[in-house]
């Protein structure tokens, strides 16, 4: 008798063992934002206040392509759901959102940041989290070196728009004077720096430098202290309004001097706002025209999924960035498979070698280098347009100076 209780207990003890193990198996297994039919992801962004065009068009561009692959049955069986929350380009409620993204929704990966002084201010939260961080609307410097291990930059740096920049204009066009105007903080000073690299590595140094506060149009002192330097061209590194804003100003004191701007700028607001002003400026953007069709058949999807799921909304640079990006995220996702967690997210990232989105550069990540793309494509502002600007067209910017 005592011989089979002991026996039961026995029997007893290894169920209730396996039990327990079972148990402790599937909470392992469970990783959060993910479930057997979904992938929830989260995203902070400017979709109202002064940078409001910038977060929406971004974050619509985005979703025009989650909608497109939702449509076609998702990622290894999973649709993909996205929690997006308004920061108004304000870092403290960039803050607030990131936490509630991750500790409250519970999201699996972070994806279309918008801007530096917000995006600056997760980095600690993602690292603490490891919670990857998928396509920042930024090209500061920061977010790429060192390298980051949960945050993956989709877009060319800010260094790489002002080497472009500084290229045109000084090795190209033989322009010695070059002045910079930048908003105070921590974009404007990331894009201040690369400026400053790169006339440093030709010898030469700003000949005048403005700022303006941001969330301001207080542009006046930087435009006067530009002005009295007699430049024969200004890179700026701001938003649109008050970028626009200092154009005309400077313009009309001095209508020959040529203008750059970084592709942070909102180059289709900036235009609207630049009114009769559009002589003679320079955009470097990070995805070509969304308008261009020769050979790139990433710029048609794009137009194609904004016309389905946005009807009337306009085609944009910050929305073709934003839809490249939810097309890396969805690529990463398949690849790491169904068995999905954050670390084989990781790796699938890092796996990805020129991996082609359709805008004429390849995506390509490794450990050691979590800045997907290289290209700059330089635009000009002609006929109320934005078109790509060839070697062949530089006699064009001379002749107008």
């Amino acid at each position: 008798m005592k011989k089979k209780i002991l026996i039961l207990f026995v029997l007893a003890f290894l169920l209730f063992g396996c039990t327990i193990k079972n148990t402790s198996d599937q909470t392992a297994s469970k990783v959060a934002g993910v479930t057997d039919t979904e992938i929830i992801l989260g995203s902070s962004s400017a979709l109202s206040g002064h940078a409001g065009y910038l977060g929406t068009s971004y974050l619509h561009g985005a979703m025009a392509r989650v909608n497109q692959i939702n449509e076609e049955g998702g990622v290894n069986g999973r649709k993909i759901k996205v929690i997006s929350y308004d920061d108004q380009y304000d870092p403290s409620k960039c803050v607030v959102n990131t936490q509630k993204l991750i500790n409250e929704d519970k999201v699996f990966s972070l994806f279309n940041y918008v801007g530096t002084p917000t995006a600056v201010e997760v980095i600690p939260i993602v690292e603490e989290a490891k919670i990857p961080l998928v396509g920042l609307f930024s090209g500061a410097n920061i977010f790429r070196q060192p390298v980051k291990k949960y945050i993956f930059n989709i877009r060319a740096s800010y260094y790489k728009e002002a080497e472009a920049a500084v290229e045109l204009f000084v090795d190209r066009l033989n322009l010695k004077r070059i002045a910079i105007f930048y908003q105070a903080d921590s974009y404007g000073m990331d894009g201040l720096e690369g400026a400053k690299i790169s006339l440093q590595k030709r010898g030469l140094e700003p000949m005048a430098i403005g700022s303006y506060a941001r969330g301001t149009l207080d542009v006046e002192d930087a435009a006067e202290t530009i002005l009295k330097a007699s430049p024969e061209a200004v890179i700026m590194v701001g938003t649109y309004s008050p970028s626009a804003k200092f154009v005309r100003l400077v313009k009309e004191k001095n209508p020959s001097i040529l203008f750059h701007s970084v592709s942070f700028v909102g180059p289709e607001e900036f235009l609207r706002d630049l009114g009769n002003y559009s002589e003679n400026i320079i955009v470097t953007q990070v995805v070509p025209p969304p308008s261009e069709t020769e050979l790139l058949y990433g710029p048609e999807l794009y137009r194609k999924g904004l016309e389905k799921y946005y009807p009337g909304e306009e085609p944009s640079f910050g929305g073709l960035e934003g839809f490249s990006n939810a097309r890396v995220i969805i690529e990463g996702l398949r690849r790491a498979g169904k068995d999905l967690t954050r670390q084989k997210f990781v790796e699938s990232l890092e796996s990805l070698r020129d991996y082609s989105i359709g805008i004429g550069a390849p995506v390509a990540f490794s450990e050691d280098d979590h800045e997907g793309l290289d290209k700059i494509y330089i635009t000009r502002i002609s006929n109320g347009a934005f078109v790509l600007h060839n070697r062949k067209d530089d006699a064009v910017l001379l002749k107008k100076k």
